[in-house]
C-alpha cells in the first residue's frame, strides 16, 4: 500500500483463495481511501482476484509485466513485484481497465481456446496420416491415393487389426489409430463451432451483418474487446488495442508515423481478413477508399493499413453496443 507521494505504508500477503480475497479486500478497505489497485496478469493468474475486487466496487487497473531492465536490477520476489505494480498505477503507467470476464464474451473466449487446441491437434494428426501414407507399402497407398483428407480418414477408419510384424499390417494399424483420433477431434470442433455460432448469433447480429465479417473474425474482435464497454473509452483506444493506430516516430527533421506493433495479435489479423474479403468481393466503399489513398501517393500496403484503421472506427460502435446490451441484460450474461 502506497500513499499519494509514493511512500510505502504497509505490505501484507494473502493466499490466492476465496477467503484470501476477502481478507485482502478487508485489509485494503481498512485504509482511509483507496484510489486504485494494480493487479498483474488480469487475464491469467490474476483474473479471479480482479473479478473479486471489481465486484466490490474497487477501481482495478491492469498492470503489465515489469520491465526486464528494472527486474534484472532489482531482482524478483512477490513483495518487489507487488510494490512495482502499485508504483506503476501511481505513476500513471497502468491505466487500462481489465476485462470483466463475467459475460458471454468470456464464454466465447473459453470455447475459442478449446477450439484452437482441437484444430491444432487435428492438423497434427492429418500431417502424421499423410506422412505414413507417403511411406506405406503400395497396397495401402493405392487404396488411399487421390482421395480427399476426409475420405482418406473414413477409409482408414474401416481398417481391421492386422499383423503388426509386417509393414502393411503396421501401416494399417497406425492409419486406423490416427483416423479415429482425427474423427474424434473433427467431431469436437464441429460441436464447439455450433456453440460459438449460438453465442455470436445471440449477441453479435449487428457485427455479423457487416460486409466481410464472419464468425471467426467477429469472435476475435469481441474477445479482444471484452465484456465491459467502459474498458474502451474511444474508437482510438479500440484501434490501439487492435494494433492499427499510428504511432509517431519523428526525430530531428524527420516527421512521420508508423503502424502500432502492439495490441492484440488475433484482432489485428481479423481486421486484415475483413479488409481483404471486402477488396476481393469488390465492396464499393472499400475500393474507392483504396484508390483514393493510392492516388494520394500511398502504396497499396500502406493503403490497406489505413483501411484497417478505418475499419476499426467503423466496427467500434457495433462492439460497444453489443457489450452494453450484454451488460444490461442479466439473462444473456448468465
Amino acid at each position: 500500500m502506497l500513499d499519494e507521494l509514493g511512500r510505502l505504508l504497509e505490505m501484507a500477503s494473502f493466499p490466492a483463495t476465496a477467503r484470501g480475497y476477502r481478507n485482502l479486500t478487508g485489509w485494503v478497505t481498512g485504509f482511509v481511501e483507496v484510489l486504485a489497485i494494480g493487479v498483474e496478469g488480469t487475464g491469467s493468474w490474476g483474473a479471479g482476484l480482479s473479478r473479486h475486487l471489481r465486484a466490490r466496487g474497487l477501481n482495478v487497473r491492469e498492470v503489465n509485466k515489469p520491465n526486464r531492465h528494472n527486474r534484472r536490477r532489482r531482482g524478483k520476489t512477490d513483495p518487489i513485484d507487488a510494490e512495482t505494480a502499485a508504483r506503476a498505477v501511481l505513476a500513471g503507467d497502468a491505466t487500462a481497465t481489465p476485462k470483466a470476464g463475467d459475460g458471454p464474451v468470456e464464454a466465447l473466449r473459453q470455447l475459442r481456446v478449446a477450439r484452437a487446441a482441437a484444430m491444432k491437434a487435428r492438423t497434427a494428426a492429418a500431417n502424421q496420416f499423410h506422412s505414413i501414407c507417403d511411406t506405406a507399402p503400395e497396397v495401402v497407398r493405392g487404396q488411399l491415393r487421390g482421395l480427399s483428407t476426409r475420405r482418406k480418414m473414413t477409409g482408414a477408419g474401416r481398417y481391421r487389426e492386422a499383423d503388426p510384424l509386417t509393414p502393411t499390417g503396421a501401416a494399417k494399424t497406425a492409419l486406423h489409430s490416427i483416423a479415429r483420433r482425427w474423427a474424434a477431434l473433427d467431431t469436437e470442433i464441429r460441436t464447439l463451432d455450433r456453440d460459438i455460432k449460438t453465442i455470436l448469433d445471440t449477441i453479435a447480429a449487428p457485427l455479423l451483418a457487416r460486409h466481410g465479417v464472419g464468425y471467426e473474425t467477429a469472435g476475435s474482435l469481441l474477445c479482444a474487446a471484452g465484456d465491459n464497454p467502459d474498458r474502451l473509452a474511444t474508437e482510438a483506444s479500440f484501434a490501439a488495442l487492435c494494433g492499427t493506430s499510428p504511432v509517431p516516430v519523428s526525430s530531428g527533421r524527420s516527421n512521420r508515423h508508423r503502424l502500432n506493433r502492439a495490441g492484440d495479435r488475433q484482432a489485428n489479423p481479423a481486421l486484415w481478413r475483413i479488409v481483404i474479403v471486402r477488396l476481393r468481393s469488390r465492396h464499393t466503399p472499400t475500393i474507392n477508399y483504396l484508390e483514393r489513398r493510392i492516388t494520394a501517393g500511398n502504396s497499396k500496403r500502406d493503403a490497406i493499413r489505413c483501411l484497417k484503421r478505418y475499419l476499426a472506427r467503423e466496427l467500434y460502435n457495433d462492439i460497444q453496443a453489443i457489450m452494453a446490451i450484454t451488460e444490461t441484460r442479466p439473462e444473456i450474461a448468465a
